[in-house]
């Protein structure tokens, strides 16, 4: 989406740069997320749990950032970080009742 927003409006070059760069950081933090939430489930312990836990909040920050403040933001942006948000909520509250299920 941003690329074709660049295409076709006219989107300025420092805004281009911090969006593009928020997007490589939401990509790592899923990265990162994703294996945190994998070694602790399969070894159930609470600590990577609770680590996927905190980037799956960091991961819905940026997700409110490009669904409210990106500088241009169109219907499908909306509706992606709208969906994104969703499930980033429902794995939220997994991840809190897994974190429960393994400590007692």
């Amino acid at each position: 989406m941003i690329l074709y927003k660049s295409q076709v409006f006219s989107y300025p070059q420092d805004h281009l740069v911090l969006d593009l760069a928020l997007l490589f950081l939401m990509g790592i933090l899923e990265a990162t997320r994703l294996y945190f939430g994998t070694k602790g489930n399969l070894m159930e312990l609470e600590a990577p749990l609770a680590a996927s836990l905190v980037l799956t909040v960091a991961g819905a920050l940026l997700a409110v950032y490009f669904l409210l403040w990106q500088t241009l933001v169109l219907q499908a942006d909306s509706i992606l970080s709208a969906t994104l948000l969703t499930l980033r909520g429902l794995e939220a509250s997994l991840q809190v009742v897994t974190i429960a299920a393994f400590t007692s």
